[in-house]
């Protein structure tokens, strides 16, 4: 095994797949020359030329148009936006006509491409650069979203981004691109076929008191939530969802059952949030197994502040997560500490 960044798994995942098969080619605004804001296309266009790493004009309705065009036509583009903030400009070409060609076309046609974007808080980016608005997307059948949390992860459903023949909306959180973890010595391989399964959740804590619900940045804070209580015997069971559309209720649902209690932690805004969707599959899925109601922790409701105590004090963090936890776990008259 290899220890990496989650930026490097990109990178290194990209290259691969583009050495795999020469319809993938990646475009948008400076990937090629500039070598992309966050580094991921960072030697791709010396390697694979202008044909395949395209610098694309200011225009997220063009290019990600252009792109869905490529796709119908048997290529398999990679955009990079910038932030998925800047997707708002696109949202046109994303929802009325990357998930809904196949279905209008009787099936005559796919658009297998892969929409890259990072999001998220915590970078002191000001509130029109640090949302977290995947809730736009993963409300949308016809798109298929994932959220991976660790480096290994983030490698593995890149893979199955680009091999799928579904448009896919790949989130990366800013928060995690210097984060670290293990990879297989081989992912970085053109033939490596270590392709995730999409759609699928993941325990990846055991524990017996209470389930610990999280995706993307959260999915790594559940983990040192859960590793922090340990120290107090408290045992969380952590959930990783990786994929919002389509969501595996199933595995969440049942470690409710086992645990008997469950908070959910997210990102974005409590009101109409993924969480609520969890939160209402839980009690249809796991409601006679309940001991106590479903707690979500979420960001304050309020457009991002820019100033960084504001901005550490909007976001959810190990404390409040954990506070949740001991909460749950008192009113149903379990030892907490």
């Amino acid at each position: 095994m290899s220890v990496i960044t989650y930026r490097q798994a990109l990178r290194d995942t990209l290259r691969a797949e583009m050495l795999r098969d020469e319809n993938v080619l990646v475009m948008g605004e400076e990937i090629g020359v500039f070598e992309g804001s966050y580094k991921i296309t960072e030697g791709l266009l010396k390697e694979f030329g202008p044909r395949r790493v395209k610098d694309t004009p200011i225009a997220e309705e063009g290019f990600v148009g252009a792109a869905i065009g490529a796709a119908m036509l048997g290529l398999r583009p990679v955009v990079e936006l910038m932030t998925i903030n800047f997707s708002l400009i696109a949202i046109d070409q994303i929802i009325n006509h990357a998930a809904k060609i196949y279905g209008m076309f009787g099936g005559q046609t796919s658009v297998p491409m892969v929409i890259r974007t990072p999001g998220g808080g915590g970078q002191q980016l000001g509130a029109t650069h640090s949302q977290n608005i995947e809730l736009f997307y993963s409300f949308i059948p016809g798109l298929k979203v994932l959220a991976p949390s660790t480096p290994a992860e983030a490698s593995a459903m890149l893979r199955a981004a680009i091999r799928d023949d579904d448009p896919v909306l790949f989130l990366e959180n800013l928060g995690l691109y210097n984060s670290k973890g293990e990879v297989a010595e081989d992912y970085a391989e053109a033939d490596n076929d270590d392709v995730a399964e999409i759609g699928r959740a993941a325990v990846t804590r055991e524990g017996s008191d209470i389930t610990l619900i999280g995706y993307s940045r959260m999915a790594m804070v559940a983990n040192q939530v859960a590793e922090k209580l340990a120290e107090e015997d408290i045992s969380v069971e952590v959930v990783d969802l990786r994929s919002l559309r389509p969501l595996d209720r199933q595995t969440f649902v049942d470690s409710v059952k086992k645990t008997g209690s469950a908070v959910i932690c997210e990102d974005d805004w409590l009101t109409y949030g993924i969480g609520a969707e969890i939160a209402a599959s839980i009690q249809e899925g796991a409601f006679d197994y309940l001991d106590a109601p479903v707690r979500r922790v979420a960001m304050a409701e309020v457009p991002m502040p820019y100033a960084k105590p504001l901005e550490t004090a909007a976001l959810p963090s190990v404390e409040s997560i954990s506070t949740a936890i001991k909460e749950t776990l008192s009113a149903v008259g379990k030892r907490v500490g």
